[in-house]
């Protein structure tokens, strides 16, 4: 039997907005089993990085449920959440967020030292992540000195050195040129299909949708659509 890794039940999320409410996400029921490779794909607005940012406990439903491997986000203390995110969620933004004064082998190595690896660990660990996405070249180098495509690459083995179950990727090519959003893509599918990683893209991006085997379609907050799509191979 399949392990569900994310379940949403009748999940609700309200924001305020002036002396009423909007509804971002609106009665959202998805499941998503371990090693899929998903996205959660509309327009700007149809409530795509509010559905990701529950998942990976940076928010709460306003009604319903949310639960990722296991744990219910609404129950989850701030300590709690951080240690899910900081064990078991690996976060890839379109904006790279690298620390400007580190290298990229510190960049990516900050993530363990979080969890109080020992030094030897953590070498281990950063130069198979880099290996991974093809940089351990560029181990030495600070941020200004990378291109897009670099820096986006550093943030991927940034989000799988410490090998999280779940990946959460919020349009994670949009500042990159074609070629590099395809070699990335590529790069995540392979760690996909090696290292059973769950990742759940958010996206409108026609490029990252035909890498997927799996399409949510959001419309004003609703699934309109859920399909299984025949995907790109590496």
């Amino acid at each position: 039997m399949s392990e569900k890794i994310i379940q949403t039940e009748n999940l609700v999320k309200r924001f305020p907005v002036g002396d009423g409410e909007f509804t971002a996400l609106d009665d959202i029921n998805l499941s998503f089993d371990k090693g899929e490779f998903a996205g959660i794909v509309g327009p700007s607005g149809s409530g795509k990085t509010t559905l990701l940012n529950i998942i990976g406990s940076l928010d709460s439903p306003s009604q319903g449920t949310a639960t990722v491997m296991g744990k219910r986000i609404s129950s989850l203390s701030h300590k709690e959440a951080a240690q899910l995110r900081n064990l078991h969620i690996g976060f890839i933004f379109q904006v790279y967020n690298l620390l400007p004064v580190y290298t990229v082998y510190e960049n990516v190595e900050f993530v363990l030292l979080l969890q109080n690896r020992s030094a030897a660990e953590r070498k281990k660990a950063v130069m198979e992540a880099l290996e991974w996405v093809g940089i351990e070249n560029l181990a030495h180098k600070k941020p200004s000195k990378l291109s897009g495509g670099e820096g986006q690459r550093v943030a991927i083995a940034r989000a799988m050195v410490k090998r999280p179950e779940l990946v959460l990727a919020d349009e994670p090519t949009a500042n990159l040129d074609a070629k590099n959003a395809h070699a990335i893509l590529q790069t995540m599918k392979k760690l996909n299909e090696e290292l059973k990683t769950t990742f759940l893209f958010s996206t409108h991006d026609e490029k990252v949708m035909a890498y997927m085997n799996r399409l949510i379609h959001l419309e004003d907050g609703k699934v309109a659509k859920d399909e299984l799509v025949q995907a790109k191979t590496v």
